[in-house]
């Protein structure tokens, strides 16, 4: 995916992203929706989050928690705040254990709850974005805190990237349901 370098087209890649995963979900039967992943995770690249996210609800709970994180930094960064993206104690060099922990937390959060939780907090992604301007996002110093990513660095990282990285575990599942029909 290109860099992108003004709102709207920061807008458009998540909500672009954003319909490609539910039209794929939408694609499969309510309780093939609701079940475990079907394909093997040793198959995918060594990626630790094939052995983590077991269903979609885990997947749909990532995104949401990835949506919470932005949510965060900008108020702390709107009020003053040099705040890190990461809560204490996490870096980019432990960040798994983070994934790891919003995994467990939403163990036990229905299917059900997980869509209309991430359909909201999409939603305020892109209310979010469309409140600042493109300086205010694609500045990194747009609150004068010496910040190292821009705000639409980390808006991309957890709608359009994050949806992208979603798609590929729905198209492992759809290709394993394909395959044993």
């Amino acid at each position: 995916m290109a860099k992108v370098a003004t709102k709207a087209e920061l807008i458009k890649n998540a909500n672009d992203n954003w319909d490609k995963m539910w039209n794929m979900i939408n694609m499969l039967t309510k309780e093939q929706q609701e079940q475990n992943f079907t394909y093997d995770p040793d198959a995918q690249d060594n990626a630790f989050h094939w052995k983590r996210d077991k269903n979609l609800r885990d997947v749909l709970m990532h995104l949401y928690e990835w949506h919470q994180l932005v949510f965060k930094w900008v108020e702390n960064n709107e009020a003053g705040k040099a705040a890190s993206f990461l809560p204490p104690g996490i870096t980019w060099a432990n960040y798994q254990k983070m994934n790891v922990d919003f995994f467990e937390k939403h163990q036990i959060t229905s299917y059900e709850e997980a869509k209309q939780m991430v359909r909201e907090s999409h939603t305020q992604m892109i209310a979010l974005m469309e409140r600042h301007s493109d300086a205010e996002l694609f500045n990194k110093n747009a609150y004068n805190l010496g910040l190292r990513s821009s705000i639409a660095e980390y808006c991309r990282a957890a709608t359009s990237s994050h949806y992208d990285w979603a798609l590929k575990k729905l198209k492992a599942y759809h290709k394993v349901l394909k395959e044993n029909s």
